[in-house]
């Protein structure tokens, strides 16, 4: 019977090695870098440093979900792993929320002739039919309702139009636009920039100021967590597994539209500021680039964004705009914060906006005359 081989205890396994290497690192490590508030640290001891998970990340409490809350959840989990469906003839869906007619149908169409087969429009009007323009927009107008500002009626036109534009399987990216909307760049570059990458464009970020947070109530819980609470401009970009997502939801939705308006608890939240932004953080919050594509000027400080007029729109006007590289956010509260994020686009940074608003009709003759220059920067 062969004698039993025995390993010299000086050869440990390379593991072994490894292992106690890693151990040493780590050891050294936490006395040579304790946490900034500490200045000796020993790695067990308690009393001196605290317990060891001051050096990880912070994990959030789970809890039990409500049954809606779980069926909703899953209901989106599914939305959200089903695989892109290919089209033959992939569209963008233009949907303007106007209150009637719209005045820069003809500057629109400008951008749109020659691309037809590429988009498709969609037209809520909520106080009256709208007189056309351009023949692009005829038959446009899908079934609409009255919206408020800043109720909950505005996502339900925001959902209305994203129900009418889903039927239409070729639409695989979804605009969302106002009447006083106009596009920064040419047909194709809008095109490539929203088809070219897998995200959606909600602007989402935490305002810790009474215009952010501020706004939140209680009464959200259990399904929407104050430190979830996000805030952004209505005016998204969403591919179509978003669009549908959206549409699908009603729990998150039901609490906005019961504790989120004006005038609660003696307080304005306005759903259409909050609602996506909240919910896609919740729910894929690295779906989103968190920003949107429509620029809107808040320099102003007033409740209302900057509106232009004819006097102001100039080239060098939309040539600014169409640089702007990075998302601003500025928080409410008087510290009043500056947040700054480049806007990345498939890893690389490019300029974050490809349409503007706020412009009065009186300045389509100007922007006509510049379209074909600006449309090029």
């Amino acid at each position: 019977m062969p004698t039993p081989r025995h390993r010299s205890p000086s050869r440990r396994p390379l593991w072994i090695i490894a292992l106690l290497f890693f151990v040493c690192m780590s050891l050294i490590a936490l006395y040579v870098y304790p946490p900034r508030r500490y200045s000796t640290c020993y790695f067990l001891s308690s009393n001196v440093c605290g317990p060891f998970t001051e050096w990880l990340p912070p994990v959030r409490h789970s809890r039990v979900y409500t049954d809606n809350e779980l069926a909703a959840r899953v209901v989106i989990s599914e939305i959200l792993s089903v695989p892109t469906v290919e089209s033959k003839n992939t569209k963008i869906a233009f949907m303007f929320l106007t209150p009637g007619s719209m005045p820069f149908e003809k500057l629109w169409e400008k951008f749109f002739l020659g691309h037809e087969d590429r988009f498709s429009i969609y037209v809520h009007a909520s106080r009256e039919k709208p007189v056309h323009a351009s023949p692009i927009f005829f038959g446009t107008e899908i079934r609409s309702e009255k919206v408020a500002w800043g109720k909950i009626s505005m996502v339900d036109a925001e959902k209305r139009l994203l129900a009418n534009a889903l039927k239409d399987t070729d639409n695989q990216h979804f605009v969302l636009l106002s009447e006083s909307c106009v596009p920064l760049h040419n047909f194709d570059y809008v095109y490539n920039y929203l088809m070219g990458t897998n995200v959606s464009f909600i602007d989402c970020f935490e305002d810790p100021g009474p215009h952010g947070t501020g706004r939140y109530s209680q009464h959200m819980l259990p399904e929407i967590e104050k430190e979830d609470f996000r805030k952004g401009a209505q005016w998204f970009s969403v591919k179509r597994q978003h669009a549908v997502l959206i549409l699908a939801d009603s729990v998150y939705y039901t609490k906005f539209k019961l504790y989120c308006r004006p005038g609660m608890e003696g307080r304005n939240c306005y759903a259409d500021e909050h609602y996506l932004p909240t919910l896609f953080h919740m729910v894929d919050p690295s779906g989103i680039a968190n920003w949107s594509v429509t620029h809107v000027d808040w320099s102003e400080g007033k409740w209302h964004p900057k509106a232009y007029r004819a006097r102001d729109v100039t080239f060098e006007l939309l040539k600014n705009i169409t640089s702007i590289d990075e998302s601003i956010h500025v928080s409410s509260d008087s510290k009043k914060v500056v947040q700054r994020r480049p806007c990345v686009w498939n890893g690389m940074k490019r300029p974050c906006y490809l349409f503007a608003r706020k412009f009065y009709p009186e300045t389509l003759d100007s922007l006509m005359h510049l379209f074909s220059n600006y449309t090029v920067i």
